[in-house]
């Protein structure tokens, strides 16, 4: 039995949307890797928050 689909909508609350985007900021980067060491490719992620912040993520010391 697969999970249950979830309805896509914007977070109203401040906090909330905060502890969610980190979380799942940290599992993209977390698949991000996987498919890097999985499959032997780089792989390059960059994420802006709400407030311009900017993350990155790179399975390479120097991405080009």
């Amino acid at each position: 039995m697969g999970r249950k689909k979830i309805e896509i909508r914007t977070i109203e609350n401040d906090r909330q949307k905060t502890v969610t985007f980190a979380r799942r900021r940290a599992g993209l980067i977390k698949k991000a890797h996987e498919i890097s060491v999985l499959c032997g490719v780089k792989v390059a992620v960059v994420i802006f928050d709400q407030r311009e912040a900017c993350h990155v993520y790179s399975s390479t010391d120097n991405p080009d």
